[in-house]
Order: structure tokens, then sequence, then C-alpha cells
């Protein structure tokens, strides 16, 4: 058997390295900002140790535990940088004599442990990345912030793909990223795992992060698609990651509840592009894998008996999952579902889709006057599916004038392409 040359090695090593970036890079960046204290120098440090390991491992060969290597090795880059820093900054220089002590202690711990891979920077990976997470979630960052640093920490986007996603620039989404940065340093923000007693409200402001980067994935606020499979797909491997770090039933029903939607994603647009209502979708493209997982996590989270808005949401959206038809659904249990997430989560878009499930079960009459008295209260006033909500109870009742009305208001405020062209497809079909 003929020997590998130096650039089949080289080939190998860079396959090997970039595998390990995809599956290990968020793990290692939360150890290392455990570690160093300093989100900036830990992203640098730790593309620095990648760089290293292709130059040094073709030659010394990979080492059995390459992530305590890629961690150990990041750490000494970083002080090598903070030297050099404290050559023109005096007060770099207490910072690295307290990393230079750290490291050798690691050091001799690394050395009394025959495996190696137990020393400090190893200690708890797991809660390294739920520190990460509860950081860049943290309550006094502004939302646009927790979720730009979220998608660039944690999920490891890159700042043009976060961007394009939210339809704003580079530079704008680099700016949020560098405010909160700020914020968490100038705060300063402790770089840990809340106390059971703060959890619920931290853990809260968690998963509302996660439920964001989910909705402008599900349904676009704007452009030319109604779905971005990237960022569902990064809220669903951010709840799985919650889920096995932090089982809370409220993470558990969250998980639940974006399987539950994620599972009709191939029904939701038609191959033109054109958007499909969930009472036109061809229910046999629902992933049955998804919508089974779903449910079985749902069951998980109810029994607990101390879940919330997330899991109601998920049982409802079990309902329709499981149901063959529109007219087989259980619209009685899905308006007492709407009733409990009301009392739990009393908010105007629940009651929006209270109002739209009882028109469902009672008819169009009863829904529209459900619909009217949550638009005198004002706050959805500015909210398309309202007024396309309205509409649709006014077509349906043959009040065309009024149909014509409310979908006009609803066009005028839409700025998905999809959505328009279906708007539009309505007017033009009222006679």
């Amino acid at each position: 058997m003929s020997e590998r040359s130096p650039e089949q090695i080289h080939d190998q090593i860079r396959e090997l390295l970039d595998s390990l970036y995809r599956a290990d890079s968020g793990r290692i960046l939360a150890t290392l900002i455990r570690l160093l204290g300093d989100f900036d120098l830990a992203e640098e440090a730790m593309h620095e140790a990648f760089a290293a390991a292709l130059s040094a491992w073709p030659g010394s060969g990979v080492p059995d535990n390459p992530r305590p290597w890629l961690i150990s090795t990041a750490r000494f880059k970083a002080i090598d940088t903070l030297r050099r820093r404290a050559r023109f900054d005096a007060s770099q220089g207490e910072l690295v004599r307290y990393l230079e002590a750290q490291s050798n202690s690691a050091k001799k711990s690394n050395e009394h442990n025959s495996l190696g891979d137990d020393g400090p920077e190893n200690d708890g990976l797991e809660d390294d990345q739920l520190r990460l997470i509860f950081t860049c979630c943290h309550p006094s960052l502004p939302p646009e912030g927790r979720v730009a640093l979220t998608l660039r920490e944690v999920c490891g986007l890159t700042t043009e793909e976060i961007a394009k996603a939210f339809l704003t620039t580079p530079r704008t989404l680099a700016q949020r990223i560098v405010r909160a940065k700020s914020k968490i340093r100038d705060t300063p923000i402790r770089y840990e795992v809340p106390s059971p007693q703060e959890l619920p409200e931290r853990l809260g402001a968690v998963l509302q992060v996660v439920y964001l980067v989910f909705n402008e994935g599900y349904s676009a606020a704007a452009g030319a698609e109604v779905t971005r499979a990237e960022l569902t797909g990064e809220a669903i491997r951010l709840g799985r990651l919650l889920a096995e770090l932090q089982p809370e039933p409220e993470v558990i029903g969250l998980l639940a509840l974006m399987l539950l939607h994620e599972s009709r994603h191939a029904a939701r647009t038609s191959p033109s592009g054109e958007l499909i209502l969930l009472e036109n979708q061809d229910r046999s493209l629902w992933n049955r894998k998804q919508i089974a997982e779903g449910v079985a996590l749902l069951e998980e989270a109810l029994k607990s008996r101390r879940f919330g808005a997330y899991t109601l949401q998920a049982a409802i959206s079990a309902v329709h999952a499981e149901a063959e038809s529109v007219a087989a659904t259980d619209w009685a249990q899905v308006v007492a579902l709407y009733d409990q997430l009301v009392r739990i989560q009393p908010s105007p878009v629940v009651q929006l889709n209270r109002a739209v499930a009882i028109a469902m079960r009672d008819g169009p009459e009863a829904g529209l006057m459900h619909i009217d008295a949550v638009l005198e209260n004002g706050e959805l006033a500015d909210y398309y599916l309202a007024h396309s909500a309205r509409a649709d109870m006014c077509r349906r009742l043959g009040r065309t004038a009024e149909a014509r009305s409310a979908y006009e208001k609803a066009l005028a405020l839409t700025q998905q392409e999809p959505e328009r062209q279906f708007l539009q497809e309505r007017i033009r079909q009222l006679k």
C-alpha cells in the first residue's frame, strides 16, 4: 500500500479540522470566553488555534483529544496577544499574569491526569455553552442585540449571513454586535448560569430570542420568500441544545412547538413560491417524523404540569398536525386551548388567533364579532394579519365591499412579497 503524500495528509487534516469546527467550535468558543473573559479575544484565539493545528498536526499527528489541544493552544495564543498589547498598555500586564498563572495551574493538572482531559479547559463544557447562551440573551441587552449576538456567538453564523436573513446591512448588524459586547463588558454582565431564583426571568429571555429567530425564519417579516430555512434550522438546533442542557418543561414545549410548525414547511408554498394557507395545504407533504417527535415532547412537557405559553401553543399546533383535514380538526379543543392561553398570555395576537378559531367552530359571524372587538382596542391597527382575518370573515359572509377594504388595508401593511401576491389575488377574486 502506497504511503500518503504530504499534500494528501494536509488535505485530510484540513477536512478533519473543518469537521471539528462545525461540530465543536461553539463549545470551544464558550469555554474560551470563560477562560479569557473577552468575546473578541476568545474568537480571535480560537481561529489562531485552528490555523496552528493545520500547521502542526500533519507533522506531529492528530492528538488523542483534539478539543483540549485546541482550547489550550488558543489560550496560549491569547496570552501572546495580550503580551504584545501590554507593551503599549500597562493595564494589560495584570491580566497576562493572571492568565499565565491559570495556564500553569491547568498544565500541572493535566500532567497529573494521565488522560489529560480533565483540566480547567474541559470542566463543564456543557455549562460553558449554557453560560454563553444566557450571557448573549441577557435582559439588559436590547432584543435586536440579543438575537444578533446569539446567532453570531452561539450559532456561529457570519455577520453577513445574519444580516442577509434579517434584511439589514452587515454594517448595521456588526454595530449591534459591537454594542451588545460593549454592554456585557461595561455593565459588567456576569458570564454565568443564573441562580434558581433568577432562572425563570432569565430563561424566559432566552426562549424569547430562540422563538424570535424561529419566527423570522418561519414567516419572514419582509422579502421575496415566505420562509428562511437557515433561521428555523438554527432556532431548532438552539432549542435542542437548551433541552439537553436545561430540560425545563417550557424549553421542551418550545422545541415541540417549533418542530410541529416546521413539519408543515414543504406544504406552505407552491413550487413557484406562492403562499398556501393551512386549509389548502397538501397534508401528505407534512413531515410525519417531526410531528411524532413534537407530539412526544409535548406530552413530556404536559406531564410536568408546570408548562406555560409555549407548551399550550404546541398543543394547539398538535391538534392541527394530527387532523386529517380542516373539517376534521377538533376546533372546540383549539378554542379551549386558546382560552387557557389567553389567561396566561393575554396578548392581542393570541386574542386574534382565538377569534379565528371561534369562527371555525361557530361560523364567520361569531368570528367577525370577536375580531372587531380585538381591532377596537387599537393595538393591532398596523398588524396586517388582523385586517386579513377580518377580510376573510367578511368575504365568507358575502360582505364584499368590507372585505375589499380590509384586504387593501392588509396589503398596504405587509412587506412580504408572497403575502402581497396572495392578498392581491384575493382582491381580484372578489365580485
